[in-house]
């Protein structure tokens, strides 16, 4: 157990109400973490954490409602964070957005830059708003959720796979200027997993067998699968682990 030894430690997770960022936060608990459940809207997040309470004990679990395309929300949540639990060891950057499918011709200015906002830029923002503790310590874990689709064209979501793939390189470029000094940055790229996020890509029979058919596991992948990468990424298993992108996609891109 001291591998995934997470007791003492303190965790933000945004987009953590629902989904892949709530079983991250529900598995970052069950390790020993305390954990902090962010996302938009302050019922769904005070759900989740009084659920984690009520399972691993009071106070382990504390609910900060923000807004990822506000600097000041973000903000907040950091200092909100400091002032309950005095400390920030692991970030996870979930939350992301998608308002558009369809040809790069197609998408309107307003929704090309909410995407490289909420999913390259705020990431960036939350970043350099807990890196220093984590820098003056000597010891921190970041972790992006990114995604298989920052690693190939696609005609249906092309600029959201344009901001994960940006985000890729932002963890490499942030490990190759703080490993020296304690800090790992890394990435996990899911495939196709069963959260509302998707659900436009799984709900339709055909699509989905279309998507994972080509994939050794032939399944869709559920959140808890993606959070136990997470749940190594933040632990001592990993501490000579860093710039990398972790994936986890039932063998989708190997077998194309």
């Amino acid at each position: 157990m001291e591998l995934f030894d997470l007791t003492g430690k303190v965790a933000i997770i945004t987009g953590s109400s629902r989904g892949i960022g709530r079983a991250i936060a529900e598995r970052l608990a069950e390790h020993g973490a305390r954990v902090v459940i962010s996302s938009r809207k302050a019922g769904p997040c005070e759900e989740v954490a009084e659920a984690i309470n009520a399972q691993r004990g009071e106070g382990r679990a504390i609910a900060i409602p923000a807004n990822i395309g506000s600097k000041e929300d973000l903000q907040r949540l950091v200092d909100h964070t400091r002032a309950a639990f005095g400390r920030i060891d692991i970030l996870v950057c979930n939350a992301a957005s998608n308002p558009y499918a369809g040809p790069m011709s197609g998408i309107a200015d307003e929704q090309f830059e909410k995407i490289l906002q909420n999913n390259i830029i705020s990431n960036h923002w939350l970043i350099q708003m807990v890196a220093p503790e984590m820098l003056e310590r000597g010891d921190g874990a970041i972790t992006v959720i990114s995604s298989i689709g920052g690693m190939r064209g696609n005609a249906l979501i092309g600029a959201y796979n344009i901001s994960k793939a940006a985000d890729m390189q932002l963890v490499r470029n942030l490990a190759v200027e703080w490993g020296a000094r304690g800090v790992r940055v890394n990435c996990v790229a899911p495939g196709l997993v069963q959260t509302d996020f998707a659900k436009y890509l799984w709900e339709n029979p055909e699509l989905l067998k279309t998507v994972t058919d080509p994939a050794p596991l032939k399944r869709i992948g559920q959140p808890d699968e993606i959070a136990g990468a997470v749940v190594y990424l933040s632990a001592p298993a990993s501490r000579y682990m860093t710039g990398q992108t972790l994936v986890v996609d039932g063998g989708l891109t190997i077998a194309w």
